[in-house]
């Protein structure tokens, strides 16, 4: 029954009486639950397309809730969360699925909604109740990419692919190439990394994150252990993979955007379709600057001066190391829980401990910039990429945004007491040596090519012939790699360790020798995992395929009728869905250069008795679990995300040589990018053990 559910994602635009499906499933909903517009003709309607379906499914009539709030946002207008009128929106009609008393009354609600509720809000709130409901969270929601793909792929296409679709029969239809500077020519230099600002999977980590851990909702949706400080640690790391591409390829780290008032010089023209108007996405322009914002319409009515306010009163906190309650009373921001609560504060999720006084930075600098072509709705356009967090990691200027949140951030983590020696050592612990293993290649490189994958856009093609539609993409990979690490215990008994694996560049953009304290804000986390470590020297091998901060390669790019796990396996249909979460495999590591670019890879080994959290063992899939957590359990580590560099070193350090205590090494590798492209090979979907 429940996955019924799975087939309402299918061409949102249809109506819910249009059969569902490659195999032609309909419901047979009651005739009150169509449109106004279709009551006076429901039962041709009904009779109609019943006839076209294969199999049917009945649709329980239940008693509607009132939709008042929800139905606010219009069915062709344009969603994004960071409007506070959306936001309440979806947050009201994602507790109503979560209320629904069985997985048969919440198809029936959802079944009604579908041809009313506007579509973006409709799937983002049935998504994340699917998620969280304990009857439901089991099932495999489609990618976006796979219900609106007009939000990844260029415009251009979709004419070409109805085509094809009305034209061609099934198994003859050929992919549809789509350039990888489809953008923007070679000549503005921040196309050279417009390949992982346009990745697909890189976008669609954003969308999937941001339903595991949604800023505004029911408690039990938002109210996630340590969500403030993953919000912080995902998007640092996001960061720090960004930079390190800019680096690779001759372009200097980004400037946050820390002056409100200063010209933002790149612009940026996204070339995708808005998925439920219609029209194109609007465009940034080079050289605009920030104004106030007052769209009525859209119940937006905020200044530059209140963003600014709300930076300093953040920055305030900061420095007391307290914040405001709602209340009036102090919250102390301590070295545990401290940048939880800051998250909270900066993403202005309903955590903030006093959202009136803090405002919504990080929300309505997104809302800033997103309307930065309309300030005032004189024009009638809606928000530009920025407005919406499933493409607003394709601009440019998101980097420049998230670098002063991030800058924030460190404002309250480097103020805080550097970590001593004895807090980094395990005593009688050594790393003698470290090392990369790549297939025909020398040790310690890297290897980065292009691929090739396709996309099947038929899902989202609405009122289209059934059958596969292909898009062909072009992308960074990478060779698959293994690490080995000798560690010696030297200890009289058998200890358990938590193996923590960064790289970082060498050097800037100029070549130039980072810094311990630079380096440590570039450090990429690869890979953390525990393991028993026997008295005397120990060999451990690990795949790159099994890293803790990936998800493999088959959960972003995936057929669901052909790559789906069997039905009794619900830990593999579990794989596909919270473990959806994490970042792509595909862009594990960076693209480095023809020539080989220098990097430093790091290697810690903790004390997992300093590490562990005291809690249920996992089940199921555990992929991606240093950005995403794990469903129902604390964050599995007791130390602060991105350990050992989440705070200045200790008095003396200059260089990340300066840093190592004997349980770390560092060794330098390579990147080697081949410009050619090359197909990969698909594995099977896997586990990560995390004890």
């Amino acid at each position: 029954m429940e996955k019924n559910l799975l087939l309402l994602f299918d061409r949102p635009s249809e109506p819910v009486f249009v059969p569902k499906g490659e195999n032609k499933v309909g419901f047979e909903v009651p005739a009150s639950y169509l449109k106004e517009e279709y009551q006076p003709i429901a039962q041709r309607i009904l009779t109609r397309f019943g006839e076209e379906a294969n199999t049917t499914i009945p649709i329980k009539q239940i008693a509607i809730p009132d939709l008042k709030i929800p139905l606010s946002v219009g069915r062709y207008e344009a969603f994004s969360l960071f409007i506070p009128r959306h936001q309440k929106s979806a947050a009201y009609l994602t507790e109503l699925f979560l209320g629904m008393r069985t997985v048969e009354d919440l198809i029936s609600l959802a079944a009604y909604c579908r041809d009313r509720i506007n579509p973006e809000m409709f799937t983002y709130s049935l998504s994340v109740a699917i998620l969280h409901r304990s009857d439901t969270k089991h099932l495999p929601i489609p990618h976006l990419s796979e219900i609106f793909p007009s939000k990844y792929l260029d415009s251009g296409i979709f004419n070409r692919a109805k085509e094809a679709a009305n034209v061609a029969p099934v198994g003859t239809r050929l992919p549809i190439e789509i350039p990888l500077t489809w953008t923007g020519s070679n000549s503005n230099p921040e196309q050279r990394v417009a390949y992982f600002r346009e990745d697909v999977g890189i976008n669609l980590h954003h969308w999937h994150w941001h339903l595991v851990y949604p800023a505004s909702g029911p408690p039990e949706t938002v109210a996630k252990n340590r969500r403030g400080e993953l919000f912080y640690y995902m998007h640092h790391q996001a960061m720090a993979r960004y930079n390190t591409e800019r680096i690779c390829n001759g372009l200097a780290r980004v400037q946050p955007l820390t002056n409100f008032r200063e010209t933002i010089s790149d612009g940026y023209f996204p070339k995708l379709e808005e998925t439920v108007s219609g029209r194109a996405w609007p465009s940034r322009p080079a050289n605009m600057n920030l104004s106030d914002i007052n769209r009525p319409s859209d119940d937006i009515n905020f200044t530059v001066d209140h963003l600014e306010t709300w930076r300093d009163r953040i920055l305030e906190a900061i420095r007391n190391r307290a914040a405001q309650s709602s209340s009036g009373g102090l919250i102390a921001l301590d070295e545990e829980t401290g940048i939880d609560i800051l998250g909270n504060m900066v993403e202005a999720s309903i955590l903030s401990p006093n959202s009136d006084y803090y405002g919504s930075v990080h929300n309505s600098g997104h809302d800033c910039i997103a309307f930065i072509h309309d300030p005032n709705h004189y024009y009638l356009e809606t928000f530009g990429v920025m407005g919406s967090n499933t493409t607003a990691m394709r601009d440019p200027v998101f980097y420049r945004w998230h670098a002063f949140v991030d800058w924030l951030f460190h404002q309250f983590l480097d103020s805080l007491p550097p970590y001593t020696e004895q807090q980094l050592n395990f005593p009688g612990i050594i790393v003698q040596d470290i090392r990369i293993n790549s297939p025909n290649s020398n040790p310690n490189t890297l290897n980065s090519h292009w691929s090739k994958t396709d996309i099947d856009l038929s899902r989202g093609l609405d009122f289209t012939p059934r059958g596969a539609i292909l898009a062909r993409i072009q992308h960074l990979d990478h060779d698959a790699f293994s690490y080995s690490f000798t560690i010696n215990n030297s200890n009289n008994v058998e200890v358990t360790g938590t193996i923590r694996v960064f790289i970082a560049p060498k050097t800037d953009e100029n070549g130039r020798q980072l810094s311990q304290d630079e380096q440590r804000m570039l450090m990429i986390e690869m890979d953390k995992f525990t393991t028993r470590l026997r008295r005397g020297q120990n060999i451990i091998t690990r795949n790159s395929t099994e890293s803790a901060v990936t998800i493999p390669f088959e959960a972003t790019f995936r057929d669901l009728n052909n790559n789906r796990p069997q039905d009794s396996d619900l830990q593999n249909f579990d794989s596909f869905n919270f473990c959806g979460c994490g970042w792509p495999q595909h862009m594990l590591v960076p693209k480095g250069t023809e020539n080989g670019f220098a990097m430093d890879l790091f290697l810690m080994v903790s004390d997992y008795q300093q590490d562990k959290i005291d809690q249920a063992e996992p089940t199921g899939c555990r992929d991606g679990v240093s950005f995403c957590g794990l469903r129902d359990l604390k964050y599995p580590d007791r130390r602060g995300m991105g350990f050992p560099f989440d705070r200045k070193a200790r008095a003396g350090v200059s260089s990340m040589t300066d840093f190592l205590t004997s349980n770390m090494k560092l060794q330098q590798i390579t990147v080697r990018f081949s410009n050619q492209i090359r197909s990969r090979q698909s594995g099977n979907i896997r586990r990560v053990n995390w004890q």
